[in-house]
């Protein structure tokens, strides 16, 4: 019995035991379906305690993995034998068998390697001398019958050697399987030949061609993944999963003739502490896995949001330093994805250097390295020293390295990567401090053109860390929540590589006002360090904004800025989040938005700063979070509060503007008589030619042209500046108007990121929301007509919100894992008529609708709602008055207010929970 699982043998599966046990109870008379019931209960009943015990035993020993993988395979391995058994001593037994009719059963894949996660597959090879028999297919059929029965997956193959031979030289995907074979019972001969012949016919000989394929099918794999920072990784076939670590040992296995790690410390492939990671990484992956099978209750590797929380608890983290235990736990998984891609590098470069590997496709298309300068060399088209003990007497050299390897564009050798992490003491206090250092740092930022690639492997080597200590808290620091897509310090590599870019000019079209800004000239040396700095005080208790000012203020000095220089990348830390903020949570059409965030800013200089941070900073969170809707709100803030700074305030006034729109609506309806543009010019309150676009004005214009009291005007169509679908109401104005409106919407799946609503003097209400589908995109022109048409349904009272949309308000699983506290706000300063009531709590569908109604039963007036989302964080920003036409200014009637929000929120949270 095997010594090496996390439970006792015989705890998990007697086999001895078993075995009398059920051949005791087949009758001698069964037929096949009667012993095939008696076997599976048997069976099942035995493959029930066993797993109960194995689970018992790895929640005692939550890291227990490679333990825990072998168990599972002991107890498949049991079952397996013992159908075998019953189908060729009971079923089909065949006392007198001939050379045909010999039959071994062989694991091969995972199951072959001995490693089983809770659900693995049973990966089975029915192994015959030659053509099958019907007596062997009949065995076969049996067995696989039981097998399944027992609720196994079952991949399965019947082949004889030749076959073998054949499809594994036609197909690296079986060469693979089989590479992994191990014998379970039957015919020990016939599994000796096939180990035989696999290495002497099939595998000597043809392990480049091996290691290439393999290659190849991980690049495919990653670029299907994705990259390894993704924030809901695949355990098993993400970058840095279980995958990579398993192609490390196929690939060792095939050219190196072992499964014994340990082996290839001593051929020099690994040093002693790089085995170690290799081990650790295993173990916690594997972990990972099994944990993750156990909570899902079935084969599951994809490591979403809910199953984080989950697998979290069950390896024992908690909470602590003002961060979740899912974080901890995905901080750590992150550091170990990572090791496994220095391990690979490790591994191939000895491969490269055994010319097992072809060399890098860059050298095979151009055969001339580049000139390096002395003490580095090129070997296999990656840049080497030349000499680790010369390179290691300046400690300026680990920066040195990287800036050679940006100006000659070569990858950096494996071993100088490996002689850089093992010297990280040598970045010392005296080192950080000095000025050539310094220079050396900023000029990877400044110089060569793609910083990110310099910043992504002196991350991965614990560089970065070691020189800007700061900075090693949120390395591999996941952020748990589903507005961000990489963990915080890609999500810094990923925001330094979009300044690039627009530098670049590659996106000159797309970010017009950005790229305007870059060429007419900023200071960069504060642009790139206040990016690389804005998110170092994430994961604490204090607000990160403010903590990473007060770490600003102490590094930026560190990296070479002048006292000036340091002020500006502090203040831009301190306040990165405030022209998102002012654009996406505010009403940018209210003048005094506008004038306080130029007070804010004060200067253009910061103005034009801030506004290149926030576009990076928006575009590094994720690859679908920018879109035309948050550019249309930031070139509208930019201009207006620049327009200010250079031209006065007295240009945000509210009244000019207002005949400046009339006049252009005078413009834009050539056809209409003199008194109908009077009364059109006349019927509108200030606030309204402030609030819309002139494109609205027209809108709005031939909606209440000719309008009485019992009509409902609605016009429809997509506004591709704003990657949106307007949808314009006129009707008769009444209590609730706006709560009626967005429950409207909310019934036909709309989701509201905009909304403006206004009266006119005689009676009726003109409102504009802008929406998108579930998916973020404007509506299709198909589906505007059935939107229009269920919209009215609702207004006319034939389809009543609330109930209808009971059955839609429920949250995805995976969404049920954030916690999201609510806060409500009222100010009374930000706007000059209305009080901003801002409430940032968790978002669900038909969360608008409950809070508009219930404002509405407080007899509050909505004018616009300005709505942000963050993944599953929501702020909803109302521009509110009473009943009387005034702002909130009773703290008595603001405190009632907040208290039946937050019932709505409670309510709407628990309907959306089940």
């Amino acid at each position: 019995m095997p010594d090496d699982l996390i439970a006792p043998a015989s705890d998990i599966f007697d086999l001895p035991s078993l075995r009398e046990r059920l051949f005791a109870a087949l009758p001698s008379d069964a037929d096949e379906p009667a012993v095939r019931k008696i076997v599976v209960q048997t069976l099942s009943e035995a493959q029930k305690a066993g797993r109960a015990v194995i689970a018992a035993a790895f929640e005692a020993e939550p890291f227990g993995a490679r333990r825990t993988t072998r168990a599972y395979t002991w107890l498949t391995d049991g079952m397996v034998k013992l159908t075998f058994e019953v189908a060729t001593q009971i079923l089909h037994r065949l006392p007198n068998p001939t050379e045909g009719e010999r039959l071994s059963v062989m694991a091969v894949g995972g199951y072959g390697r001995g490693e089983m996660a809770p659900f693995s597959d049973v990966d089975l090879l029915f192994l015959t001398p030659y053509k099958i028999t019907p007596w062997a297919e009949s065995v076969i059929e049996s067995m696989l019958y039981i097998l399944w029965d027992l609720r196994l997956k079952v991949g399965h193959s019947s082949r004889t050697v030749k076959d073998c031979l054949r499809l594994g030289a036609e197909d690296y995907t079986i060469r693979t399987a089989m590479l992994e074979h191990r014998y379970l019972t039957g015919h020990a001969p016939l599994a000796q030949e096939l180990d035989r012949r696999l290495w002497s016919d099939l595998f000597e000989g043809s392990e480049r061609d091996f290691v290439e394929a393999k290659l190849e099918e991980r690049d495919a794999r990653h670029l299907k993944q994705g990259q390894r920072y993704m924030v809901e990784p695949n355990v098993k076939e993400g970058k840095g999963g279980l995958r990579d670590l398993q192609s490390l040992y196929w690939i060792i296995k095939y050219v190196h003739h072992t499964d014994d790690l340990s082996e290839l410390v001593q051929k020099g492939v690994f040093l002693p502490d790089e085995y170690e990671s290799f081990c650790k990484a295993e173990r916690f992956l594997w972990a990972v896995r099994c944990h993750l099978h156990l909570a899902a209750g079935r084969a599951n590797e994809l490591l979403t949001f809910d199953m984080q929380v989950d697998v979290a608890a069950r390896m024992g983290y908690n909470d602590r330093g003002g961060r979740r235990a899912v974080e901890w736990f995905m901080q750590d998984f992150f550091r170990q994805a990572t090791e496994v891609g220095d391990l690979t590098r490790i591994l191939l470069t000895s491969l490269e250097a055994t010319h097992t590997k072809g060399a890098p496709l860059f050298q095979r298309i151009f055969k001339r390295a580049p000139k390096v300068k002395d003490g580095y060399t090129v070997v296999n088209n990656r840049l080497a020293i030349t000499n680790d003990t010369a390179f290691l007497e300046n400690k300026l050299n680990i920066l040195r390295v990287f800036e050679e390897a940006l100006r000659t564009g070569l990858l950096i050798h494996p071993d100088a990567m490996r002689l850089i992490k093992d010297n990280l003491d040598l970045i010392d206090n005296e080192m950080q401090e000095s000025r050539e250092a310094q220079k050396l740092f900023l000029g990877l930022l400044l110089k060569h053109g793609n910083p990110e690639r310099a910043l992504r492997r002196m991350n991965e080597l614990g560089v970065l860390a070691a020189f800007i200590p700061e900075f090693a808290p949120i390395v591999a620091m996941m952020q748990f929540n589903m507005y961000h897509h990489y963990t915080v310090d890609e999500h810094t590599i990923q925001c330094i590589w979009h300044l690039s870019e627009i530098e670049h000019r590659h996106l000159d079209e797309e970010l017009p006002v950005a790229s305007k800004i870059l060429e007419a000239g900023v200071n960069r040396r504060v642009l790139y360090v206040a990016l690389l700095l804005h998110d170092i005080g994430k994961g604490r208790d204090e607000d990160h904004s403010i903590l990473g000012a007060q770490i600003a203020r102490k590094v930026a000095p560190r990296l070479g800025l002048s006292k000036k220089e340091a002020e500006t990348v502090e203040w831009l830390v301190r306040h990165h989040l405030l022209m998102s903020d002012m654009a996406q949570k505010r009403d940018i059409a209210d003048p005094r938005t506008v004038r306080d965030f130029a007070k804010a800013v004060k200067t253009k200089e910061r103005l034009d700063l801030l506004c290149v941070l926030t576009v990076c900073d928006i575009r590094g969170v994720g690859p679908t979070t920018w879109n035309n809707w948050k550019a249309a709100l930031l070139r509208a803030l930019y201009r207006q509060t620049r327009r200010a700074l250079e031209g006065g305030m007295e240009d945000l006034n509210r009244e000019m503007r207002g005949t400046e729109a009339k006049k252009l609506l005078r413009e834009k309806l050539p056809d209409w008589s003199g008194a109908d543009l009077r009364s059109e010019t006349s019927r509108h309150y200030p606030p309204y030619w402030q609030g819309l676009h002139f494109t609205a004005h027209v809108v709005f214009a031939n909606l209440l042209r000719g309008i009485d009291e019992d009509d409902i005007r609605i016009d429809i169509h997509p506004d591709t500046d704003r990657d949106a679908t307007r949808a314009c109401f006129a009707l008769q104005d009444h209590p609730g108007i706006f709560s009626r409106l967005a429950g409207a919407l909310a019934l036909v799946g709309a989701n509201v990121v905009d909304a403006r609503t206004f009266t006119t003097k005689d009676g009726y209400a003109t409102a504009a929301f802008w929406i998108q589908d579930a998916d973020g995109h404007p509506y299709e022109d198909n589906r505007i007509p059935r939107l229009r048409d269920m919209i009215r349904k609702t207004l006319l009272g034939e389809v009543v919100a609330t109930e209808a949309m009971k059955p839609k308000d429920k949250l995805k699983k995976r969404e049920k894992a954030f916690r999201v506290p609510t806060h409500i706000t009222f100010d009374n300063e930000g706007s000059e008529i209305f009080t901003i009531i801002e409430v940032d709590t968790r978002d669900r569908p038909g969360l608008l609708y409950d809070l508009t109604r219930t404002l509405a039963y407080q007899n509050i007036y909505i004018a616009s709602a300005v709505i942000a989302t963050y993944g599953e964080q929501v702020v909803d920003t109302f521009y509110v008055k009473d009943m009387f036409g005034l702002k909130l200014h009773s703290k008595v009637k603001r405190d009632q207010i907040e208290k039946k929000l937050r019932e709505a929120i409670d309510q709407g949270s628990e309907r959306a929970r089940g």
